[in-house]
């Protein structure tokens, strides 16, 4: 908004031309972003409190987290609110990315408030089943693949993957494409929901992954550093360095108020809505691949129940003491703290490992 108010007064007053850069509107996206999670998280977290919006703890779990019932939850509306918002503010709205990018993020974000919803009316930890639950982000992400394979001229979309370390290595997928994006989005998105369940775990993670990305959309929609580091271009990609800045800025400003002891939670409409976006952004930048490694954190914790529930069904026994495998890790006597820091580490090292491949190309 403020791009399309503004940049067009440069001719009047030279000044104004520092929009058209994508690196001012992005830190600009990113500060916004901050002091908005910052300035308005305390007020958001008394409202919480008296709403009585508080989180429902399983009996299932360790024992430990029951002194964490109650802490205020849904604080990914306060996320969702730090992202959108700059990310319309600072970034080309004339970009059909930017648009299908922040639809995506609102529309898992409502299914998560749905689900987060229900847990806090029924006063347990049950929202809408798995199945239902499912089913809609199968539903968005396959919309959201028909929207982004039928946009036409500079931003048509190839329904293709792009390997890295092979410069010509493409796999056209055609019509296949839709179930493999599908994947991706539905993947990402629960795979973070899985990860959130200890304080600031999910959310350092994702703030790491959109840095990351935002480097990869900005390289990506420029031509020359696009060619010269061997990597797809994709005309218009940098704008989503904006919505990554969004991402950065107000994932900071949440962990400040969920780090532990976490004074509120963001539930899953802000583990949906986050993840489903990383999703996206890398699709479209054309990194799925490199997406794998670079959020092994919550792949690991996706995979681990994955194995938990195949293992219990077809032998009675568990390969974990408990399963995400973070607490697993808790349950073997780790502090929170400990646990929390060391998937930090393990995430920052994978995102190297990403990184890597821009080198080695």
């Amino acid at each position: 908004m403020l791009f399309h108010l503004l940049y067009p007064l440069s001719e009047q007053f030279p000044a104004f031309n520092v929009f058209r850069y994508i690196t001012f509107r992005t830190a600009s996206a990113v500060v916004t972003s901050l002091l908005l999670s910052m300035l308005l998280g305390p007020a958001f977290i008394r409202l919480l409190r008296r709403l009585s919006v508080g989180q429902n703890i399983r009996d299932v779990g360790p024992d430990r987290h029951q002194v964490k019932a109650g802490t205020p939850t849904m604080g990914g509306l306060l996320i969702l609110f730090a992202v959108i918002i700059p990310t319309l503010l600072w970034a080309n709205l004339l970009n059909p990315y930017v648009w299908l990018a922040v639809g995506v993020t609102v529309a898992f974000g409502a299914i998560g408030f749905t689900d987060d919803f229900l847990k806090i009316r029924r006063h347990q930890n049950l929202g809408l089943t798995a199945r239902s639950k499912m089913l809609l982000s199968i539903a968005v992400a396959v919309i959201a693949g028909v929207i982004l394979l039928s946009l036409e001229g500079a931003y048509r979309f190839e329904p293709a993957i792009y390997f890295p370390f092979f410069k010509r290595a493409v796999l056209n997928l055609g019509i296949l494409y839709l179930p493999f994006l599908a994947l991706i989005l539905v993947g990402s998105s629960h795979a973070v929901n899985l990860t959130d369940g200890l304080d600031g775990l999910a959310i350092g993670p994702v703030i790491i992954a959109a840095g990351t990305y935002l480097l990869f959309a900005y390289v990506a929609g420029h031509a020359t550093l696009s060619n010269y580091l061997q990597i797809t271009g994709v005309t218009g990609a940098g704008e989503l360095s904006v919505l990554c800045g969004s991402m950065i800025g107000a994932g900071l400003g949440f962990l400040w108020f969920n780090t532990y002891p976490a004074q509120i939670f963001m539930g899953d409409i802000g583990a949906l809505a986050v993840g489903a976006a990383l999703g996206l952004i890398a699709v479209i930048v054309r990194q799925e691949l490199v997406f794998i490694v670079m959020a092994g954190v919550f792949v690991m914790e996706t995979v681990s129940v994955i194995l938990q529930v195949a293992s219990f069904k077809l032998t009675g026994r568990r390969i974990f003491r408990m399963a995400p495998v973070h607490h697993h890790f808790e349950l073997k006597g780790w502090p929170e703290p400990r646990v929390i820091v060391r998937f930090w580490i393990i995430s920052v090292i994978l995102v190297l490992a990403g990184l890597a491949t821009l080198i080695i190309r």
